[in-house]
């Protein structure tokens, strides 16, 4: 509700925050949370969260399928620290090589981010995935087998990807999949206000942080 609470703002129509949550209920528009389920205390260290830009890309899969059968795997890429969403790229199938060429392209764009951060997936640990890695200056991070928590950042962003786009979209072939998920993953990063971000876009934050980092540089100089 406080994101249609912005939105609203931003079109020159202030409310409070009761109000906002009041015509949210009536409306029907909250999405039924999932009990979060029990966790055993885990020993082992886990990986450090990002703390920059370009430090921790997260990447996973997303599983569905169109009206007409065919089958939707979706490879997720964001960047950890600025919760942009680098990539959503839609196929029937997605093997290892088509992930080194996705990420690749992104490394070309954006520059190469310092840890890559997946589960245990075979499409995540092949030796041609690690070779390339290793090759570019990156060190991967594996969660523990059945504990993608530990994954946190992508499976949260992957949850808000089902909820918003997949679950609210029927798609008739994977052409108008591809074309719609592109659209939202723009909408995600460029229009939709992200909590974690004090209610910022990632495009927003994103602008904010490489500003504040070449203040600082400028300082140094």
């Amino acid at each position: 509700y406080r994101r249609i609470q912005i939105f609203l703002e931003r079109q020159g129509h202030p409310m409070s925050a009761d109000r906002a949550w009041r015509l949210w209920r009536l409306a029907g528009l909250q999405v039924p949370r999932k009990r979060p389920r029990r966790r055993v205390s885990v020993h082992r260290p886990r990986p450090q969260p990002a703390t920059a830009a370009r430090h921790v890309w997260a990447y996973d899969f997303v599983f569905d399928a169109c009206a007409n059968g065919q089958q939707l795997k979706c490879l997720t890429v964001i960047d950890e620290y600025t919760r942009e969403c680098l990539a959503i790229d839609v196929a029937g199938s997605i093997r290892s090589g088509r992930v080194i060429e996705v990420l690749s392209q992104l490394v070309s764009l954006h520059g190469a981010p310092r840890y890559l951060r997946s589960d245990n997936g075979p499409e995540f640990v092949s030796r041609a995935i690690l070779k390339w890695a290793a090759q570019n200056g990156m060190d991967m991070v594996l969660s523990d087998p059945g504990k993608p928590w530990q994954n946190g950042a992508d499976e949260s962003f992957n949850g808000k990807f089902r909820d918003e786009c997949l679950s609210l979209e029927w798609f008739r072939t994977r052409t108008e999949a591809k074309v719609v998920i592109e659209q939202w993953r723009r909408h995600y990063n460029a229009i939709r206000p992200h909590s974690s971000l004090a209610y910022l876009t990632p495009d927003e934050f994103k602008q904010r942080y490489c500003s504040t980092e070449a203040t600082e540089a400028v300082l140094q100089d």
